[in-house]
């Protein structure tokens, strides 16, 4: 699909993230029941994630800086999405991306997506109280992805990231169940050790469902659609070939786990041969490196107890070192990010991806909660929300405004009135400060900056830490002022190229 963004008209998607304190939530007893607690319960957050990246892929309107805000709500996902792409699995030619608009014109709006799904789903059930068959079930996924993506590479298929994130999330509903069940668990594993039950015979008879039909029914619930979905299904529906290769990559797991003398494993070898036409000696080497692969992939994901698993079934070591907490330099990423800026307005450009850049420089680069671009509205009396990074709403379609007063002068007027950057400090600027300002944004420092064409405000950018409530330095006022300035300066340079 291609994504299409209206100069000017820049739509957003907002997501409510705040955090929920944990609680005890009763086992459901039904498959519905199970689909519903997983998708609102225990995970809305992916859930969210989920359906908002549906909604705009789905929808020609919707562009990357739609996609972008998405995944920009949630800080965590951000940095690990940006760290993901940046290995040699997805961007071999090592051109650094420090933004993820960046990262969406270079790798691809749809792999984006695919793994903004696959960060997500992780994100929410590594913060789970993970058991050991969790832990399997991970590792597993995982390791069948990249031995299928290998297999697809090997065959020219059209789109082998594509059989990758299928082949990861096609066991969701086992890692799901397995992350969050209790007692119905322990009766599951109590049957199977009994030694008188398939795994699939125990699913069915303590929960009445097999785990399959439980990945089916959240896949089709979160709308993951295309591969994803059509893999889950059984096996005698599925005549995709494409399928075939996920079904693989599962049956390579298993054979590694027999022991590379293993029937199994022969099998699985002979089937790779048949499809690929690469020697017995290519193709063990190759299962051999894409166990490596996958383990310092679990690492990269931040599944480190599942690239434990991975390796050891090689008997390596593993080095934890990428799985440590990130720690962001913001100078550094204040950095990167203005080199992107000089690299946009340096030639025919994009005024959305400017913008969004700049935002994100703003937003994540100085450290900020709520960002907002807002565009002046035709009576010149408020200010309507453009786009938004970190803006908790009560739904999508609304949109943030800003009253402009001059009677008495607000924040808003008085920022648009001048051509520089406003540091507002409650302490100093009180009578500023009115009602209808306090009910928007809250009575917090502030940084803002109108927008200018033609030497007149058209717009105004508005940053704060309403949430964390953290000081504001000279520091990050400096560095904002240089971000609003480079919209300033690109927008100009946008107007003179359009004639």
């Amino acid at each position: 699909m291609t994504l299409k963004s209206d100069p000017l008209s820049l739509n957003m998607m907002e997501m409510d993230l705040e955090v929920v304190p944990p609680k005890i939530i009763a086992e459901p007893l039904t498959l519905n029941g199970w689909t519903h607690v997983l998708c609102n319960e225990e995970m809305p957050i992916f859930s969210n994630t989920a359906l908002s990246i549906h909604d705009i892929l789905s929808d020609d309107r919707k562009g990357a800086m739609e996609l972008a805000s998405v995944i920009l709500q949630d800080p965590n996902l951000t940095v690990k999405l940006l760290k993901i792409s940046n290995t040699p699995h997805y961007n071999p030619s090592r051109q650094k991306m420090v933004t993820v608009s960046r990262a969406i014109i270079m790798i691809g709006s749809e792999v984006i997506r695919e793994l903004t799904l696959v960060c997500s789903f992780l994100e929410c059930i590594l913060s789970a109280t993970n058991k050991k068959q969790a832990n399997e079930e991970i590792a597993q996924a995982i390791h069948a992805a990249v031995h299928a993506k290998a297999i697809a590479i090997a065959t020219n298929d059209a789109s082998p990231e594509e059989v990758f994130i299928a082949t990861l999330l096609n066991h969701i509903g086992s890692i799901s169940f397995w992350c969050f069940c209790g007692e119905q668990g322990e009766r599951i594993q109590a049957l199977i050790r009994d030694g008188n039950y398939s795994r699939e015979e125990a699913e069915k008879k303590v929960l009445g469902f097999k785990l399959t039909e439980l990945g089916a029914s959240l896949s089709k619930a979160w709308k993951l659609g295309s591969l994803v979905e059509e893999s889950i299904k059984p096996k005698a529906l599925n005549k995709n070939p494409r399928v075939g290769l996920v079904q693989l990559g599962y049956e390579i797991t298993d054979a590694i786990k027999e022991g590379a003398g293993s029937k199994k494993y022969a099998a699985c070898v002979r089937k790779i041969e048949l499809l690929t036409n690469q020697s017995k000696k290519v193709i063990t080497e190759t299962l051999r490196d894409n166990t490596s692969t996958a383990s310092d992939m679990a690492c990269q994901f931040g599944a480190t107890d599942a690239a434990m698993l991975i390796q050891n079934r090689l008997d390596q070591a593993i080095n934890f070192e990428e799985s440590a907490p990130v720690v962001i330099d913001k100078k550094q990423l204040q950095f990167q990010i203005s080199q992107d800026i000089t690299s946009i307005i340096s030639d025919q450009f994009d005024i959305n991806l400017l913008l969004e850049t700049v935002l994100e420089g703003i937003h994540r680069g100085i450290g900020m909660d709520r960002t907002i671009f807002s565009l002046l509205v035709s009576d010149k009396r408020s200010l309507k929300e453009k786009l938004s990074l970190g803006w908790r709403k009560e739904t999508y379609e609304h949109k943030v405004v800003f009253n402009v007063m001059d009677a008495p002068t607000n924040l808003f007027s008085h920022a648009l009135s001048g051509t520089q950057a406003f540091w507002a400090k409650p302490s100093i600027h009180a009578k500023m400060y009115t009602l209808r300002d306090v009910n928007v944004v809250g009575k917090n420092e502030c940084f803002m900056m109108s927008i200018m064409s033609n030497k007149m405000p058209i717009g105004l950018i508005y940053a704060d830490r309403g949430f964390c409530n953290e000081p504001l330095s000279e520091e990050d006022f400096n560095a904002f002022k240089y971000f609003a300035q480079q919209a300033n300066i690109g927008l100009t340079l946008y107007r003179l190229q359009r004639g």
